[in-house]
């Protein structure tokens, strides 16, 4: 049996238990080892009874003074008491509806008693149901590892501990004694035995430290491979600057951020190696003119530009965008989605392959086979973390080794952007265009919803319009409203006489297209959606933004909702709904209503939510992380990197023989997310 064997031949799990240990992602015995406890409790920190916090778990050494005696209580429940005593303090054991845990408390032996201590009505100290060890076994720091219906703490102890016993006396060291030298680590053996089985605090955290740096270094040598895979000959060199030119025919100057950000990715085109390179700001920041000058310097340059978007929507807004930067001159736009028409898309395709378009704007339909270029030397992909790495690089090969140009309107702490896009160099446009609207955002429960309607009506009048976004699209969580449900209660009711529109994401493109021209024509004065409209949709005249339910959305993506208001020259409102009364909710709500800076927002986001949940379910195509934590793992990170790029330096290929286990640790960890080519 080697370590990548079924979970369900290893001692003491079989093949139902299997099945469980599958509704946790566990298949294998490596995968298993792989499934580090989420948290621990430290039963070797014995207390004495008179000193046990009350209310807190903790671990107390005490001698049963008496075999338990059992009682049934009033509502038909037996229990059983004991008293324990530690020499000096004494309290009472109270175990509710389970015989077996009473009847290992003999009088006379000696046990480790884990729980929370309270104080009876007699004033005595006592603990309910605690759990309960033997003082050979007990006294140690306890793994706790996340279950699933069916599965016990103890089952899950037990199999990794056979796991440990077969595998860790063979398991192959991934790490060359180098770096682990260098970087003061333990062995991999040490590592996974006290990763969940601790001998000590200290052993806890060298395994801890141990197991954090090689996933971040693997994390990292794979995206660094990735980023030098790309860094090939590229024929698509951007020879003259024309930046200066397009700036003169705009009727604004651009910030200081957007030149910026222009010119170190005209420098990157000037050579001849593909620009990689991620352009990230907050809502309304100008990415567009960024990506719309290098368009410009392409087409100057005589070559073609290809610009992704997630959304149909997104992409028919970019194109109106780049239309309008590009009306006055000779560069030519087209536009490429799912519900273009046959015909048409066979007149773009043909123009494209002949070298007739400049620029084609599209979703997915971009990276159908079909699809060629005469000369693509620039790669644009909006909302980078909707794609995963794959696609970018599907749209790439449509090119000699073009440049990749990402953008992202979702604001990411720099560290994280460093180890999400890993494999890109990272433009911040930290500057606001002279004329955004800062906008009002209050917090409010369902109560004032009647005052809410009374605010957008005010609005409506003065020939504003208003978004009212809601979680759901149909009858599904009776607490919710649902989106279609609601527009039609709010036309038939509270603006009746009113033009109120609805937006999901389950209507056709071409449905969805009409509404939102006819709401950017001012045909429809409420716009009731989904979060469909998070991204791309860019009304001037929309100054209301209600958002239901709000404790339902991330703080990111509630900063995107509130981002497609204050776009024009009119005071904007946010007005968040929520009857949320948890803690998080709260403090959530309260950053939003604080700053609309989205740097800040995205820190107190990663703060509350942790990395693995940042931009939701994996949807930034990368490895899973299983125990590092970006937030608080950046000094591992740093040394990570470095030893990352040392290694690389000296073994680009990771050739070498001490390398080899490195390598096929890499190969592994990306072949998680389909990520081919890493050789």
């Amino acid at each position: 049996m080697d370590i990548n064997t079924n979970i369900q031949y290893l001692k003491g799990v079989g093949g139902k238990r299997a099945e469980l240990f599958n509704k946790l992602g566990i298949y294998t015995v490596d995968a298993l080892l792989h499934f580090y406890p989420r948290a621990y409790e430290d039963w070797s920190a014995v207390v004495p009874i008179k000193e046990a916090p009350i209310g807190e778990n903790c671990s107390v050494r005490a001698r049963v003074s008496y075999e338990p005696t059992k009682t049934r209580s009033k509502g038909g429940m037996f229990y059983y008491t004991t008293t324990v005593t530690d020499g000096v303090g004494l309290m009472n054991i109270i175990i509710f509806n389970n015989k077996y845990a009473a009847a290992k408390l003999q009088e006379g032996e000696e046990f480790i008693f884990w729980g929370k201590v309270s104080i009876g009505s007699r004033g005595e100290r006592q603990m309910l149901s605690p759990l309960i060890e033997t003082v050979t076994t007990g006294e140690r720091i306890r793994p706790v590892y996340k279950l699933t219906q069916g599965l016990t703490q103890k089952v899950v102890e037990n199999a990794v501990n056979n796991a440990l016993k077969e595998f860790v006396p063979t398991l192959e060291e991934t790490l060359p004694k180098t770096i682990r030298s260098k970087y003061k680590l333990c062995n991999l053996g040490y590592a996974m035995s006290n990763i969940h089985n601790p001998s000590s605090s200290e052993a806890l955290k060298l395994a801890r430290e141990r197991l954090i740096f090689e996933e971040l270094f693997i994390l990292q040598l794979g995206l660094m491979r990735l980023k030098g895979r790309e860094k090939r000959t590229s024929a698509c060199v951007v020879a003259n600057d024309f930046s200066e030119e397009f700036y003169k025919g705009l009727p604004f100057t651009p910030t200081n951020a957007q030149k910026r950000a222009v010119s170190e990715a005209v420098a990157d085109m000037q050579k001849n190696v593909p620009m990689a390179r991620l352009v990230q700001g907050d809502v309304g920041s100008g990415k567009t003119l960024v990506a719309a000058t290098l368009v410009y310097n392409t087409a100057k340059n005589n070559m073609q530009s290809a610009f992704m978007a997630p959304t149909e929507i997104l992409a028919l807004q970019h194109f109106k965008t780049m239309h309008k930067f590009f009306e006055d001159s000779d560069i030519k736009v087209e536009v490429l989605t799912g519900s273009t028409p046959a015909s048409r898309k066979k007149e773009i395709k043909k123009a494209l392959a002949d070298g007739e378009i400049d620029l084609i704007i599209g979703t997915h339909a971009l990276i159908q086979d079909d699809v060629l270029f005469k000369s693509l030397a620039l790669v644009i992909t909006d909302e980078q973390h909707r794609f995963g790495v794959k696609q970018r690089s599907a749209l790439a090969e449509k090119g000699n080794n073009p440049h990749t140009l990402v953008m992202s309107a979702t604001p990411i702490p720099r560290t994280l952007a460093l180890m999400i896009y890993g494999d890109l160099d990272v433009s911040v446009l930290d500057e606001l265009p002279p004329g955004r609207q800062p906008i009002e955002t209050y917090s409010v429960t369902s109560k004032l919803h009647d005052r809410v309607y009374n605010y957008i009506r005010k609005h409506l009048d003065e020939g504003r319009q208003g978004y009212i976004v809601c979680p759901l699209v149909e009858e599904g969580e009776t607490e919710l409203i649902p989106a279609v449900e609601y527009s039609e209660q709010l036309q038939k009711k509270e603006f009746r006489g009113y033009r109120v529109g609805l937006l999901h994401g389950k209507m056709k493109p071409s449905e969805k297209e009409q509404v939102m021209q006819e709401f950017s024509e001012g045909k429809i004065q409420i716009l009731v959606s989904t979060t469909v409209v998070e991204v791309g949709v860019d009304v001037p005249n929309a100054v209301i933004m209600v958002i239901e339910n709000a404790e339902r959305f991330g703080l990111s993506q509630l900063h995107q909702l509130r981002g497609r208001v204050g776009r024009g020259k009119y005071k904007s409102t946010c007005i968040l709904i929520s009857d949320a009364q948890n803690e998080q909710a709260r403090t959530r709500l309260k950053a939003m209503c604080d700053t609309c800076d989205g740097f800040k927002i995205a820190d107190e986001d990663l703060k509350l939510r942790g990395p693995g949940d940042f931009f939701g379910a994996r949807q930034h195509g990368l490895p899973e992380l299983k125990i590092a934590d970006m937030l608080n793992d950046m000094q591992i990170l740093n040394s990570a990197q470095q030893a990352a790029k040392s290694i690389l330096k000296s073994d680009e290929k990771l050739e070498k023989s001490e390398n080899i286990s490195i390598k096929k640790s890499v190969e592994k960890l990306f072949s998680t997310v389909g990520e081919a080519g890493l050789n």
